[in-house]
């Protein structure tokens, strides 16, 4: 019974991925490319082949539906949108190499630091202070890792 589920899931997922990775969703693909491109400098199919060795798949979805058709919408900014994905990111408490990468995201879509500390700090009041902490010491890292100095951070 578990062998027959197994299999129908992995057809399912396969008809799934082969139709997101057909022609006709070339659009979604090209949308989620040049977003995911502005979100992470440029370094989009690095990451994505990062993927290839142990699910593949999951790349086209990250690419074709999470960037190519929910975060392409145009009812919010690219701008707005990284900031809520930094607060919940934050908000989750475990997903620290993801939010790193979405502060660099955010700052890549023209957030101020100071903007992206302040939707960390305020997850404290909705998510608690440990996870604002732990929020904080992501920003620290990017920031460090980018040369935004604390002069800077008041800006």
């Amino acid at each position: 019974m578990i062998k027959a589920f197994m299999f129908l899931a992995t057809l399912i997922l396969s008809v799934i991925t082969t139709a997101y990775a057909s022609p006709g969703y070339t659009d979604n693909r090209a949308r989620g490319m040049a977003t995911l491109d502005i979100i992470t400098g440029g370094d989009t199919k690095r990451r994505l082949d990062t993927l290839t060795d142990i699910a593949p798949e999951l790349g086209v979805w990250i690419a074709n539906f999470a960037y190519g058709d929910v975060v392409s919408r145009p009812g919010l900014d690219l701008r707005s949108r990284e900031l809520a994905t930094v607060a919940a990111l934050t908000a989750l408490g475990n997903a620290e190499p993801q939010l790193k990468s979405h502060i660099g995201g955010a700052l890549n879509a023209g957030c101020k630091p100071t903007e992206i500390l302040e939707v960390i700090m305020q997850m404290a009041v909705y998510a608690g202070f440990p996870a604002s902490l732990n929020g904080l010491s992501a920003a620290r890292t990017v920031f460090n890792n980018r040369g935004i100095t604390a002069g800077e951070l008041s800006k």
